[in-house]
């Protein structure tokens, strides 16, 4: 399962030229940072994803070559072992120029924003959202910040993705696909992590926690959140939950090396 495929996809002429991967990688800090081996997998990855997934851009956005080639790569950084049947089940990525709005609990194709952002009642603005079968949605803003100045915790299109590979066994869990052992060994760990981090926010509703709280709301955000740490702050982590990490390296590999803020 891990790794099986993409050696036929990074062959094939990609559907961009290597200027224009060049210039990806020069001004993405987390694509820079990945070995050389691990880029080249990226690069047929990326090729992949441009192929079979529609990057369909609303409410007026225009994206331009080097914007969709910059997506997919960021895209498929989860895939780098698990491959391209990642990407299985789903075809589509929706880009709102900002914030969209979603009604509370509900599951479907995302509100259009009011010109003023009014919030009404029952309904909540989201940077991403992603369901097992259906269309990822994804806010260009947040996106493209995140992926010109990575910031510690946060990537937008990593999260989703997390979510993507979770639900690849027909259960939005925490846990994606992986062999029976490894898979028993990735509950148990996950579930000390998640117990830990809501038994800190039980204890105290206010506490700043180790990663974002939003990890705290259920297992599957859980691994979405600990996924985002573990490409922009690995060493955070790490130092919070050591077993986590050791998964997330096992199941992504190694997290980019990304230079220090200045």
């Amino acid at each position: 399962m891990l790794l099986r495929g993409w050696r036929r996809w990074w062959r094939r002429e990609p559907p961009f030229d290597a200027a224009e991967w060049e210039a990806l990688l020069a001004r993405s800090p987390l694509l820079a940072g990945l070995d050389p081996p691990a880029r080249e997998r990226l690069r047929g990855l990326a090729a992949h994803f441009l192929e079979r997934q529609a990057i369909t851009p609303a409410q007026g956005l225009v994206l331009e070559a080097g914007d969709r080639l910059a997506l997919a790569a960021h895209a498929c950084l989860p895939l780098l072992r698990f491959g391209e049947g990642g990407l299985r089940g789903w075809s589509q990525v929706i880009v709102h120029p900002g914030a969209f709005r979603v009604e509370q609990g509900r599951h479907g194709a995302p509100h259009d924003m009011d010109a003023l952002e009014v919030v009404h009642e029952g309904f909540e603005d989201r940077e991403g959202e992603s369901w097992e079968h259906g269309p990822m949605v994804l806010s260009w803003a947040d996106l493209e910040a995140e992926m010109l100045a990575p910031e510690p915790g946060y990537q937008l299109v990593v999260h989703e993705m997390a979510h993507k590979l979770d639900g690849l066994d027909g259960l939005m869990d925490g846990t994606p696909p992986l062999p029976r052992d490894w898979q028993r060994q990735w509950a148990l760990d996950f579930g000390a992590a998640f117990a830990a981090i809501n038994a800190e926010l039980d204890a105290d509703p206010e506490a700043e926690t180790a990663i974002d709280a939003y990890a705290a709301e259920a297992p599957e955000e859980f691994f979405a959140v600990a996924s985002e740490y573990h490409f922009t702050a690995p060493a955070v982590l790490r130092a919070a939950y050591p077993a986590v990490a050791d998964h997330l390296e096992r199941f992504y590999g190694p997290p980019p090396r990304l230079a220090p803020p200045a």
